[in-house]
C-alpha cells in the first residue's frame, strides 16, 4: 500500500527498541513515522525535534506512549488502529480466564515435571465459571466482545463500569452499570479493557484487590501501568483473590524470577492480546491508511480524538 501511494520506507529491522535519540535522529530525515507496538515515547521532547512531520501512524490502539497535546499544539495528526483487534484481544481475556478457572498453565508445567503423579480426587480444583458474574471495567468493543463470548459460552450475567453508559451493551447484554467499588465487591471475573490514563495508572492495587471476592479472578489485557504487581502478588498469596490472568504485566518485559509464574491460579502471556494474522494484518492496513493520509495532508481515518 505504501509503495502503491508513492511512499518511500525505511524500516527498522532490528530486534531491539530504537532509543529517543536513534528514532529523533532517523526521523529527521524522514516526513512520517509508523510505530509499531508502543515501545517508542511519541513525547514533548521527540515531537518538538521532529515537529516537521506530517504524521505520526501507531499500529496499536492504545496510544499512552503519546503527548496527544503536544501532537495537537505542533498540529502533528497521530492516527491508531481502533477496532480490528478487539476480537483477538477478547480471545485472549477468554483465553486467560479459562486457564486460570481451570489452573491449566500450572498444570501443565507439572506434567513437564514429571510430576503428573497419583490421582487425588481433591487436589488442583480449579471453579466452574458457568453462571459466575462478568465484571468489565472499561465497557467497550474489546469489553463487549468479551461478554459476548462469556454470555454465550457460560451464561454468565454482566456488569460493568464506565465514565458513560453503553446502552447498547444494556440493550443487547442486560449489561448492568454499577460503581467501581460495587464492580469490585461483586465481580466472580473482573476483566480491564480501559485505556491507561492518569485516573486508571496503578489504579488495581492493594486497596481494590482488598474490595474483591476471595474467589474471584483479576484478568488485565489492557496496559499493565493499571495494575500494581506486588499487590497483586500478596493478594494472591493472602487469598484476598483466587486467580490472576495477565497478557500485560508490570514491568514488562516480566522478570522470570517473578513469583507469579509459579502460581498454579496464575496464567501469564507475553502482551500477545492482538497477535493474530488477521488482527496484525488489519492493524497494518489502518496504520498505513493513516500515514497515507497524513502525508497527503488529508484527515485520517482513524485519528486519536482525546
Amino acid at each position: 500500500m505504501l509503495r502503491a501511494a508513492g511512499v518511500t520506507v525505511t524500516a527498522h529491522t532490528e530486534k531491539r527498541e530504537l532509543d529517543q535519540e536513534e528514532l529523533i535522529t532517523a526521523c529527521l530525515q524522514h516526513d512520517a513515522l509508523l510505530s509499531v507496538g508502543g515501545g517508542n515515547k511519541i513525547d514533548a521532547a521527540f515531537l518538538t525535534a521532529c515537529s516537521h512531520l506530517k504524521v505520526v501512524s501507531l499500529m496499536s490502539v492504545g496510544y499512552d506512549n503519546v503527548d496527544v497535546a503536544e501532537a495537537k499544539r505542533l498540529q502533528i495528526p497521530v492516527g491508531h488502529t481502533p477496532g480490528v483487534l478487539s476480537n483477538a484481544t477478547a480471545d485472549t481475556a477468554f483465553l486467560l480466564m479459562l486457564a486460570v478457572s481451570r489452573k491449566a498453565f500450572y498444570l501443565h508445567n507439572t506434567i513437564a515435571r514429571g510430576e503428573w503423579g497419583f490421582f487425588e480426587p481433591t487436589r488442583n480444583l480449579g471453579v466452574e465459571l458457568n453462571g459466575k458474574t462478568l465484571g468489565v471495567f472499561g465497557l467497550g468493543k474489546i469489553g463487549m466482545a468479551l461478554a459476548r463470548k462469556c454470555r454465550g459460552a457460560y451464561d454468565m450475567p454482566l456488569i460493568y463500569h464506565n465514565r458513560g453508559r453503553n446502552e447498547v451493551a444494556e440493550r443487547e447484554l442486560g449489561a448492568e452499570w454499577v460503581p467501581f467499588d460495587e464492580l469490585l465487591q461483586r465481580s466472580d471475573v473482573l476483566s480491564l479493557h480501559a485505556a491507561l490514563t492518569r485516573e486508571t495508572k496503578g489504579l488495581f492495587d492493594e486497596q481494590a484487590f482488598g474490595k474483591m471476592k476471595p474467589s474471584a479472578i483479576f484478568i488485565n489485557t489492557a496496559r499493565g501501568a493499571m495494575h500494581n504487581e506486588q499487590h497483586l502478588l500478596r493478594a494472591l498469596q493472602e487469598g484476598r483473590i483466587w486467580g490472576a490472568g495477565l497478557d500485560v504485566t508490570n514491568p514488562e518485559p516480566m522478570d522470570p524470577d517473578s513469583p507469579l509464574l509459579q502460581m498454579p491460579n496464575v496464567a501469564v502471556l507475553p502482551h500477545i492480546g492482538s497477535a493474530t494474522a488477521e488482527a496484525r494484518n488489519g492493524m497494518a492496513v489502518i496504520a498505513s491508511q493513516n500515514l497515507i493520509a497524513g502525508l497527503k495532508g488529508e484527515p485520517l481515518p482513524f485519528p486519536i480524538r482525546s
